[in-house]
């Protein structure tokens, strides 16, 4: 499905050097995306160029922006079809990863991939607001990430809670972001968060991609999250 040259040479672009285990990992994950994707909608992109572009690329920039400690927890906040979770996890299996979706369908596809590679992974089939609020999942996090088209104000509610104090919130997003950053800052500060960095990348077929990396200072606030309509209709 995928060539393997070209993408170990995509992933070697941002310091990235796999092995032939980890593109054969890629490329069943591939054909598992595609097969999938001929009974329900998991991804628009489904030729070999663009997952490895768009999808995994994409997702294994976060590795070059964040360093992050071995054996760590991460959770994946509305990670769809495990972008960019499961490819962080093909490229560091030493990661205690989490996947969280809202919907059952795309939980069941994520069980199958982490079966097909043997990798120990937690699915949860939740919404963001709701798992933030069982006590085994706040603030047990070293990284929350979100790959997502949310507004940034509205993915820190979703995302901050989940982190323990001292780790970190990503959000990976599209180039020219600073007027958003800029107004998700009072609202970061008021959810426990720092924005520590934005990194500025650009992918293999020259699209732009920002990660924003959030620290957290101090303990989110009890109230937070508040119900998603309320996040939508007045996001901090």
């Amino acid at each position: 499905m995928i060539d393997r040259v070209k993408m170990a040479a995509k992933a070697a672009k941002f310091g990235l050097y796999l092995t032939e285990e980890q593109l054969q990992n890629l490329d069943s994950y591939a054909n598992l995306l595609v097969d999938w994707n001929t009974r329900m909608n998991l991804t628009g992109i489904t030729d070999s160029k663009g997952i490895m572009t768009r999808h995994f690329e994409d997702s294994m920039t976060m590795l070059h922006a964040v360093s992050i400690a071995p054996n760590a927890k991460v959770i994946d906040v509305g990670t769809g079809a495990g972008f960019p979770g499961m490819v962080l996890k093909i490229v560091r299996p030493d990661i205690q990863l989490t996947l969280l979706d809202s919907l059952n369908k795309r939980i069941l596809f994520l069980n199958e991939v982490a079966e097909a590679l043997h990798f120990e992974v937690e699915t949860l089939h939740l919404r963001a607001e709701d798992g933030s609020r069982k006590s085994e999942y706040r603030e047990q996090f070293d990284i929350a990430c979100a790959r997502a088209v949310a507004n940034l104000r509205e993915l820190s509610e979703y995302c901050l809670p989940y982190v323990k104090i001292g780790g970190q919130f990503v959000s990976m997003k599209g180039p020219e972001i600073q007027d958003e950053v800029d107004s998700a800052r009072p609202g970061i500060g008021t959810l426990g968060g720092k924005i520590k960095k934005v990194e500025e990348l650009t992918l293999s077929d020259g699209s732009g991609r920002s990660i924003i990396v959030i620290e957290k200072k101090k303990a989110t606030p009890p109230r937070f999250p508040r119900a998603a309509g309320k996040i939508t209709k007045k996001p901090l």
